[in-house]
């Protein structure tokens, strides 16, 4: 039944009491939630995509550049209005000075507030005075005004013979001013609705001006300017949002944005450089410690500015490079391009690069002890062979290089150094420490020599010195040749001959990558006169490298781009021109070849005229028996005081026993009866003992050693 019933419905066609059926329609399906989620989905999206839209964007920023602009201009020109009434731009003044601590200009300022206050008082008291005189000079004037016309229209009367002249000229006078009052009112309306737009239109002006708009707001061209010249509103901009806010707020306060604070910007090789002193409250190490966001505020490369502190207090010292500039390679070595370039250890330079500024860098290498350091494979053995390819032109240098790589970087020396090692193996490591002993015997030898006795330069050189450093073999008497302790031979040769070396021109000049406690000692860098580093890891490493006073003071060879500034040195030694109040000096060497570097050797061997013979070992000696020497140093007595043995040895093989100490002594003697032992409280060695247990020792197991 429910199947036939037909909906029926009132036609208005009809009378109110007709009913027609209706048509059968079928019922609507049921939509649910799902067609307004996506109408709202689709809203959504249409509302994101016209945000995020670039159109968008760069519509918003227009609209918040200029409305900027006119905030900024409003701003400067109340300011200006208030500084003009006001004395606020003197106290502005006073308090700049005050912070840069100029106490003298800071007292001018003062004066000079003094007298605009005082100038400001009699202005107004004068003001206040002349109500009276103006008034008296109005009615003065109104009189003589209204008399003056009174006698030109009776001469205008008389001369036309009319009455009716008499107050023409009082009728003209009112006429001009009724057509001014016309004009006023007619332009009125107009000047009221165009002066707001006008006096907007000015303060726009004054803020593009200014430029007051936020970076963010600027159009993607007008934002790119890198490589835009430096100029004085650039660097104070760059300070400015250094994000240091005592600094931040001392060049709002003055009154010069900020110029005060720098010095006048200098040309400097491919850059400028400019020295900017802080105001109080903010220290050097804060903009030391923010190199890389201000070198991006001056749309420079963080590698393109250096900061060094200079010998003025509170000052910086910015060297900006030209952008790209760095990354031009420098000119060729002068040692390639003067063939009749000879050298002088005692009073000349080696021509090594030039500094940041253009200039040539020349170092000496006179009684000074030299260290360079860095990561492998950024030319730190071309810039040793550099120098040692320049002392190789004077004639009396002699050398003595161990190359602990191997690779013919030195090869060019066969025929120049007296000894020349190359190989990375503990054979060389020991070969290369004997010669380093050997010089150490040498410089002995010189130290004990009659006073005024001149000696020649004694050069030794070790290449990739970290090798030897880290060596495990252990020699005869148990010494190692590596480490950074007391025993160890290798350490302790650089050691001495840091000490004393100088004195009698026996120089050591190491090279070695990747700097640590362990594969460089602490008091073997400390005892470099001269201490070089190219491209380092880390500033533990630049530390290491040059010293804390180099690396506080603004060298930052961790700062160097790896691989791309190959050969780019940071140098601390007083045997370069740095700076007045610097402490070390950044230089780009000269590359020489290997090629090329053979050709100057061969000028070098030319002037030596082949008289140099090149050992490729160390000539061992006789050979060494510990034990036996012990036993010939006690002689017939039967028991000798350790410290009286040491002296004997020492006399006996001074090259050998030289650096020996009761730890080697006992390390000998450990494990066998004739160990130390104590006699009347003293540590003795007995005579019987050692002649013992060398008499029951088999042929082949004899402890002789090359030496």
């Amino acid at each position: 039944m429910t199947d036939n019933v037909v909906p029926l419905f009132k036609d208005p066609s009809t009378s109110t009491d007709t009913v027609t059926a209706a048509s059968p329609t079928p019922a609507p399906a049921a939509v649910g939630p799902v067609r307004p989620v996506r109408v709202w989905k689709r809203t959504a999206s249409g509302v994101r995509t016209a945000v995020t839209s670039e159109r968008t964007r760069t519509a918003a920023r227009l609209v918040a550049r200029h409305g900027m602009y006119v905030i900024g201009g409003t701003r400067i020109t109340a300011k200006r209005t208030w500084d003009g009434r006001t004395g606020s731009r003197y106290e502005r003044m006073i308090r700049a000075a005050e912070a840069a601590g100029n106490w003298e200009e800071a007292k001018e300022w003062e004066d000079r507030l003094q007298r605009f206050r005082s100038g400001r008082h009699h202005r107004r008291m004068d003001l206040l005075r002349s109500a009276p005189d103006l008034a008296k000079s109005a009615a003065v004037g109104t009189g003589l005004t209204v008399g003056g016309l009174l006698l030109l229209g009776i001469v205008l009367a008389i001369a036309n013979k009319d009455i009716s002249w008499l107050f023409a000229p009082i009728s003209a006078v009112i006429e001009t001013i009724r057509t001014i009052v016309v004009v006023a009112t007619v332009v009125w309306g107009p000047a009221l609705t165009i002066g707001p737009w006008l006096a907007l239109l000015a303060l726009w002006g004054v803020g593009r001006r200014q430029q007051t708009a936020p970076q963010w707001t600027l159009p993607a061209q007008q934002r790119d300017d890198a490589g835009a010249p430096i100029t004085p509103s650039i660097v104070v901009t760059a300070l400015r949002d250094l994000g240091i806010a005592p600094l931040r707020g001392a060049i709002k306060d003055m009154g010069d944005a900020g110029a005060a604070m720098l010095g006048p910007i200098r040309i400097a090789g491919c850059g400028v450089e400019v020295d900017v002193t802080l105001p109080s409250g903010v220290s050097t190490a804060e903009v030391q410690g923010r190199r890389r966001k201000l070198a991006e505020n001056l749309a420079r490369h963080e590698h393109e500015v250096f900061i060094t502190l200079p010998a003025a207090a509170r000052t910086v010292r910015l060297w900006i490079a030209d952008s790209g500039a760095l990354d031009q390679p420098i000119g060729p070595s002068p040692l390639v391009t003067d063939e009749t370039m000879t050298a002088n250890y005692k009073t000349g330079r080696a021509p090594w690069g030039q500094d940041l500024r253009g200039d040539a860098a020349t170092l000496s290498l006179y009684q000074r002890h030299l260290l360079i350091t860095g990561l492998s494979n950024q030319g730190k053995t071309a810039a040793l062979r550099a120098l040692a390819l320049w002392l190789a032109l004077d004639k009396t240098v002699e050398f003595r290089i161990a190359d602990l790589k191997g690779v013919g970087d030195w090869a060019m020396f066969d025929g120049l150094a007296t000894t020349l090692i190359q190989g990375p193996t503990d054979d060389h490591v020991i070969a290369a420490t004997e010669m380093v002993e050997g010089m150490v015997t040498e410089m002995e030898r010189r130290i004990q020599a009659p006073p005024g006795t001149v000696f020649t330069p004694l050069v030794g050189i070790v290449d990739e010195a970290q090798v030897a450093f880290m060596c495990p073999a252990v020699g005869p008497d148990k010494r190692p040749y590596g480490g950074s302790k007391a025993t160890s031979r290798y350490f302790m040769a650089v050691r001495k001959i840091h000490n004393q070396g100088r004195a009698v021109d026996v120089i050591l000049e190491e090279g070695t990558q990747d700097p640590t406690d362990q594969n460089l000692p602490k008091l073997v860098r400390e005892g470099a006169h001269t201490r070089i580093s190219l491209a380092l890891g880390t500033e533990s490493q630049a530390r290491m490298a040059l010293g804390d006073k180099a690396v506080d003071g603004g060298a930052a060879p961790h700062l160097l781009r790896q691989g791309l500034d190959k050969g780019t040195v940071v140098v601390a030694s007083d045997g370069i021109a740095i700076p007045a109040g610097q402490a070390s000096i950044t230089v780009r060497t000269h590359y020489i070849d290997t090629d090329t570097a053979a050709l100057i050797a061969e000028r070098a061997k030319a002037l030596r005229a082949g008289v140099t013979t090149t050992a490729h070992t160390v000539d061992h000696g006789p050979a060494l028996d510990p034990l036996a020497d012990i036993l010939t140093v006690l002689g017939t007595e039967p028991r000798v005081l350790t410290q009286d043995v040491l002296k004997r040895l020492t006399a006996l093989n001074a090259k050998a026993y030289g650096g020996w100490s009761f730890i080697d002594l006992k390390r000998v003697l450990d494990g066998t009866p004739a160990a130390p032992y104590k006699s009347d409280g003293r540590m003795v060695i007995g005579r019987e003992r050692v002649a013992r247990i060398l008499a029951n020792r088999p042929e082949t197991g004899s402890a002789s050693a090359a030496e």
